[in-house]
């Protein structure tokens, strides 16, 4: 009976506020490697034989399967420094002799359930209610434990790779050796990528009142946060001002956790109501403090990278680099705008005015075109005088094909019709006649189809914004060469190429003197060819580009139909057949209204200046009514009646 007394004793003294705080979610976080590794020789030694005699076998058979999880490797790798110095002051007290002398198999489950309930079945005193009490807290440990172990996962292994080669093993997930895949600023926007991502889904649980699950993910985001901040900070010396908004964001995020916290003890709709305005705030202050944040660290690895770029004389680490920054542009615009902030498409071009680098011209220039995607790029670009570099290069003939090829690219990126700012062209203008007889000759000699998809992308946003392109390109015999080209496989191969020659051609049509050449060239039959285009897949893009292609092709005929002869012609190669077919049938023109559109526009055409060629009921209902009827017609069928 002493024994049981004593026991109860120690466990109720085991069981006390200072356990039960360590029993929190925080110190979910206890047992690291560091803690282990503060483990005395002599306090192993004590625990050892503590735990020799504590091992009875009532004891191994009440160990639940609940409880060894909660002993699982993973879950003792997860002590913060200041949890692992509470731990060995606590474990200090408890390994004395005294103490071992007291231990009972009963002390050796006291963080267990199954314990907490076979202790109180021993002893109904007020003591042990006040130590079921305290287990509680251990009970919710083990309920929000499920919802942490990814992020126990995570900031354990650091986000290791499986299977990478020995020499890798030991990286940072923010490290400084540069053969770290994709770079650090790839492996930043990972980590950034899942902190927004667990942000988004406080937002929607939030809405929902799930708030359980509000708080377990507010303690996964802070988690995710501070190892971020603290790995980036002690990889990078980072900036004064950067270290401001560090500060406030860990703060913020804790402050989320803190309050998400105190609405699992309540049921008071007003309050919870109150907390989820309050909460919401909180979280939206976090999200911005946290994209400021993360924005201000892509800025300073760019710098990084590009003063790497400016300042290095190799040829590989240059090359390197510009793949490293290639590779970030295809994270979306918003980093393409922080990388030409920072002054990348002057270091670009840079190299692409230096001889020795000759070698990096296509290499360099394919990421201008990526940084150009944005107004800031093109801005950059016009500040350094780009357009004459790329003027140079193209004119070039004993320059690479491949660099011509990407010099190409970035006309073609420049001056596409999605770009609301047009400023840039004022330069441009005055080089456009070199570039205009540079890029049709590409097309021209070009050895392969990506070649001449770039050189005629480049050609068709020229014809866009200026009849002058038009007129250069008649007199230096562009229809000629594209419809040549289009009967050379190895050059147009693909429905993207195709898009880019019929735009063409569509902008020339505008131009009287366009008539006859393609007249004599058999344009219009290349034309109808274009309309029966049709895609070899099931890629949503390439049935796009079949629809732009059936659509410019109509277009093209509609305004050549203008010239009595064409319009003979195009009757005489059935092409009024092959558009009503489009009209009415839906399926062969991929449902599309723009080329159904364009096809009653060429039909109405062909039928002004030869009535006879449509038969009356295809009159009566495609060129009689207004065009708007007509359209509505063809649009609400099913099925062909052809």
């Amino acid at each position: 009976m002493d024994t049981d007394r004593m026991a109860s004793h120690q466990s109720s003294r085991m069981a006390s506020p200072q356990s039960s705080r360590m029993a929190s979610p925080q110190s979910s976080r206890m047992a690291s490697p560091q803690s282990s590794r503060m483990a005395s020789p002599q306090s192993s030694r004590i625990a050892s034989r503590q735990s020799s005699r504590m091992a009875s076998p009532q004891s191994s058979r009440m160990d639940s399967p609940q409880s060894s999880r909660m002993a699982s490797p993973q879950s003792s790798r997860m002590a913060s420094p200041q949890s692992s110095r509470i731990a060995s002051r606590q474990s200090s007290r408890m390994a004395s002799p005294q103490s071992s002398s007291m231990a009972s198999p009963q002390s050796s489950r006291m963080a267990s359930p199954q314990s907490s309930r076979h202790s109180s079945s021993v002893s109904s005193s007020p003591m042990s209610r006040m130590h079921s009490l305290q287990v509680d807290s251990v009970q919710r440990w083990m309920e929000d434990l499920r919802h942490m172990t990814e992020v126990e996962c995570m900031c354990v292994l650091q986000a290791k790779a499986i299977g990478v080669e020995e020499d890798a093993q030991g990286e940072l997930i923010v490290a400084t050796r540069d053969h770290v895949a994709r770079d650090n600023l790839q492996t930043l926007l990972r980590r950034a990528l899942v902190v927004s991502t667990e942000l988004g889904k406080m937002f929607q649980r939030l809405e929902k009142g799930r708030w359980q699950r509000v708080h377990s993910t507010a303690v996964r985001a802070n988690c995710h946060v501070r190892s971020l901040v603290h790995e980036y900070s002690a990889a990078r010396n980072t900036p004064s001002e950067m270290q401001k908004y560090e500060t406030s964001l860990l703060e913020k995020c804790m402050e989320l956790t803190t309050i998400t916290e105190r609405c699992l003890h309540t049921e008071d709709e007003f309050f919870l109501k109150s907390m989820r305005e309050a909460i919401n705030e909180i979280l939206t202050d976090v999200s911005d403090s946290f994209s400021h944040m993360i924005d201000m660290a892509l800025a300073n690895e760019i710098q990084i990278l590009i003063r790497k770029i400016e300042s290095s004389d190799s040829v590989y680490t240059i090359g390197s680099d510009i793949s490293n920054l290639l590779s970030l542009t295809q994270d979306g615009p918003q980093l393409c705008r922080i990388i030409a902030k920072e002054g990348a498409v002057v270091a670009l071009f840079k190299i692409c005015r230096q001889d020795c680098f000759s070698d990096l011209y296509a290499h360099a220039l394919r990421a201008v075109a990526s940084i150009c995607c944005v107004e800031e790029g093109i801005n950059q670009l016009e500040k350094v005088d780009g357009i004459l570099c790329l003027a140079d290069i193209l004119t070039d003939e004993n320059r690479a094909e491949s660099a011509r090829a990407e010099a190409a690219a970035v006309v073609a990126q420049i001056t596409s019709p999605h770009h609301t700012s047009t400023q840039h062209l004022g330069s441009f203008l005055e080089s456009m006649e070199d570039i205009v007889t540079a890029l049709i000759k590409l097309c021209g000699s070009a050895s392969c189809g990506e070649v001449f998809l770039l050189a005629s992308a480049a050609l068709a946003n020229i014809t866009f914004f200026d009849s002058m392109a038009c007129e250069i390109l008649l007199q230096l015999n562009a229809i000629h060469i594209l419809l040549q080209a289009c009967k050379d496989r190895q050059r147009v191969d693909t429905p993207y190429s195709k898009d880019q020659v019929v735009t063409i051609l569509a902008n020339l049509s505008v131009l009287e003197q366009s008539a006859p050449e393609i007249l004599q060239e058999k344009g219009v039959e290349r034309l109808l060819q274009l309309l029966g285009e049709k895609p070899s897949s099931s890629s949503p893009s390439e049935g796009a580009a079949c629809e732009r292609v059936q659509q410019k092709a109509a277009v093209t005929l509609a305004r050549l139909s203008r010239d009595p002869d064409i319009a003979q012609t195009a009757i005489q190669l059935q092409a009024v057949p092959r558009l009503i077919e489009l009209c009415r049938s839906p399926a062969e023109r991929n449902n599309s209204d723009s080329v159904l559109v364009a096809c009653l526009a060429a039909l109405r055409r062909l039928a002004a200046g030869c009535p006879d060629s449509i038969e009356a009921t295809d009159h009566q209902q495609l060129i009689k009514p207004r065009l708007v009827d007509s359209f509505l017609l063809c649009s609400n069928m099913e099925e062909s009646f052809v």
